[in-house]
């Protein structure tokens, strides 16, 4: 399986925002996310680092 995981960072914290996450699409002011699912979540933010080994992908706030 190649889902990943999305995290909001927030500081030194990060927090889990949806596991299996099979899309990332980008929107207007964030991104939108789709997992196995078929649940949604939009972010709004940016994508700050990705980890494709560990099957993670970082967002932080906009300012």
């Amino acid at each position: 399986m190649c889902e990943a995981n999305a995290y909001l960072i927030d500081g030194d914290n990060r927090q889990l925002i949806m596991e299996a996450v099979d899309t990332v699409e980008p929107e207007e002011d964030g991104y939108k996310l789709v997992n196995i699912f078929g649940e949604q979540k939009f972010v709004k933010g940016y994508i700050h680092s990705l980890s494709l080994v560990d099957h993670k992908v970082y967002f932080k706030p906009s300012a």
